[in-house]
């Protein structure tokens, strides 16, 4: 707490925080508090200061918040004033038996005034009301206390102190001019005081008795009275002005302060780059609205854990085991996770935090590199593709060119054999197994080297239901095998190659027949759902198979996608594999939940716009994995 000449004043430490919402609110301040309470938080826009918000007033004008505060202390001065020094003497002369009707009178007046006062300021809407209900405050007090003094012996009152404390209230409520023209009334009203007593102008007056004093005593007290007024009325005044002078400095470098603050925090929430404070033990202080953004955690999910435990970045030890973030700044990419579970690539840049040479902490820096990771792996996986396609193109030519001689050559032979059905079977099994090479062989070259996309807008319940016809056929040659569709009723449009999707939903559904060896039912239904993407919500079109057959073991989810992985006892493992490429070129991914003994569900995630593709394919560092 702080006195200045409009009385006392609350300044709080500066202190600051990085914090959120909701998505919460992420960093806030608290700074020097000025008297009318601004303040500014990074968990929401913080209004600038505007142009002359704590200007101080000057010494003829002030404002009215600042008036209206001073008036209330004038008025509660004076009634603890009053309360301590005329109850006690009340109470005092009580005791001797003594009645004191003049305290009695004054108290009642004091208390009943000061509710009058109130009522009538709260009817007062302007600083000049303000400032001449002031000038009658300080006048009625005078009058009160010349009727005190000259009820108590005049010169020789020892209330004529109360002269003094008005001057001063008067110096340092108001202003300074008032506290002179106070102090010279106070010393004119003493003076007069004093000469009715000393001329007995008053004869056996009961209000204004006369002086005990001689002459010269007399002349000596008023004149240490007097020359006390003016001079109190005088350096209270100077004090006050002082005081005044270093209250509009110190506004306005809290001022400036505050500016600089709203400045740096705007800075700080408007930057791109995730930004995060800890102190020396490494737990986070502070976390800015990008930080969330990239992470997806709150201030309040993280404030007060460990950094490198949110992180997932575990450090070796620095000398006698102190963290080396605390040392010097370190630059490094981190693996960690998201909030909601996929994974993410950051770039982080730590650096210690330090006042005066002292470290107080640690500040980090951090871009999210999993899109660039991502991408980089997709360019060198793409060029592999286009080597491995090169590479089998010349290899099923110079393959399939012998084994067609081959086939030919069985096929001539077999009708040369004549009735022999040992070598009739033989040369079957040769035709038979050439012509399956055959088809691996394009298998594998639609996988290595898949045509161009065709892109077209399309409803791929429409797309779905062209093919439902072909896989209808394929379950009546199955055993006990039903299938099942379910069709969103909107449309599902999208941009797709129809024929590769056909192709898609043919491979799963003949997966899922395969799985159902005993009889089954395939469930195929299509559906819109909403997802989060970057903080927005954006729609994914969904394609489900869902079998009732053996299901798949956890430790082959890995592996169900990559070529020629197949746990059946026909066929080249292309399948799944041919689907995962398809999909993935249409900049989506692939769901699979299955439980050993109860089935399993490929469910085809597909973007309706190209932008919440891109965006997507980064939940995940597999597609398979991806939700």
């Amino acid at each position: 707490v702080r006195f200045t000449a409009h009385g006392p004043i609350l300044r709080a430490g500066c202190a600051s925080h990085i914090h959120q919402g909701n998505a919460p609110d992420m960093l806030s301040s608290t700074c020097p508090t000025p008297t009318n309470g601004t303040a500014s938080s990074l968990h929401r826009p913080a209004a600038s200061p505007q142009a002359g918000e704590h200007k101080s007033a000057s010494p003829g004008d002030r404002s009215m918040p600042e008036l209206k505060t001073r008036l209330h202390w004038l008025m509660g001065l004076r009634v603890v004033l009053v309360t301590l020094m005329l109850g006690l003497s009340l109470a005092f002369q009580s005791t001797r038996g003594e009645s004191a009707p003049t305290f009695t009178a004054l108290i009642v007046f004091t208390y009943t005034i000061t509710i009058v006062y109130a009522v009538v300021l709260r009817r007062l809407t302007t600083a000049a009301a303000h400032s001449a209900f002031i000038w009658v405050q300080v006048g009625v007090d005078v009058v009160l206390e010349t009727v005190l003094i000259a009820r108590t012996g005049g010169v020789e009152s020892p209330f004529a102190v109360l002269y003094v404390i008005t001057v001063t209230v008067a110096s340092l409520v108001p202003h300074r001019r008032v506290g002179i023209v106070t102090g010279a009334g106070c010393t004119f009203l003493f003076g007069a005081i004093t000469a009715v007593q000393y001329f007995g102008l008053l004869n056996a007056s009961v209000w204004l008795p006369p002086s005990k004093l001689e002459g010269p005593e007399a002349l000596q007290t008023f004149e240490v009275y007097g020359l006390a007024f003016l001079v109190v009325g005088f350096l209270s005044g100077v004090l006050a002005d002082e005081l005044r002078h270093a209250d509009q400095s110190l506004r306005e470098k809290e001022q400036g302060l505050t500016r600089l603050q709203v400045f740096h925090e705007s800075i700080v929430r408007s930057i791109s780059s995730g930004v995060f404070t800890a102190d020396q033990e490494g737990r986070i202080t502070s976390f800015n609205p990008a930080a969330y953004e990239v992470t997806g955690y709150a201030f309040s999910d993280v404030q007060g854990r460990l950094w490198q435990e949110v992180f997932n970045w575990h450090p070796e030890e620095g000398p006698q085991g102190t963290d080396p973030t605390l040392l010097s700044p370190l630059r490094f990419e981190v693996d960690c996770f998201h909030a909601n579970g996929s994974c993410l690539v950051l770039g982080m840049t730590v650096s210690p935090l330090q006042e005066q040479g002292t470290p107080r902490g640690l500040v980090g820096v951090f871009k999210d590199l999993t899109q660039i990771r991502y991408l980089e792996e997709e360019m060198r996986r793409r060029e592999w593709l286009a080597n491995l396609g090169e590479m089998s193109a010349g290899m099923a030519h110079e393959i399939r060119n012998p084994l067609g001689a081959l086939a030919g050559a069985m096929q001539m032979l077999r009708q040369d054999v004549g009735s022999d059905e040992t070598s009739q079977r033989l040369m079957d099994i040769a035709i038979r197994e050439a012509r399956r090479l055959d088809n691996i062989i394009t298998e594998f070259l639609q996988y290595a080297r898949p045509p161009a996309l065709r892109i077209a807008e399309q409803d791929l319940n429409k797309v779905l239901a062209d093919t439902l016809d072909l896989i209808q056929h394929e379950a009546q040659s199955r055993t006990r095998v039903s299938i099942i569709s379910r069709m969103a009723p909107a449309r599902l449009i999208a941009q797709v190659d129809q024929d590769q999707l056909k192709q898609v939903f043919w491979n799963l559904a003949v997966n899922a027949f395969d799985a159902m060896s005993g009889g089954g039912t395939l469930t195929i239904a299509t559906g819109l759902r909403r997802v989060e993407v970057g903080g927005r919500r954006a729609d994914v079109i969904e394609i489900s198979f869902q079998d009732n057959g053996e299901g798949i073991p956890k430790q082959n989810f890995d592996k169900i996608f990559l070529p020629f992985f197949t746990t059946k006892k026909e066929g080249s493992g292309l399948g799944l594999a041919q689907v995962h490429r398809i999909v993935d070129l249409h900049d989506g991914w692939i769901k699979v939940e299955s439980d050993v003994g109860s089935g399993a569900r490929f469910v085809v995630c597909l973007p309706q716009s190209a932008e919440t593709g891109a965006r997507l394919r980064h939940e995940g560092r597999e597609p398979w994995k991806r939700f």
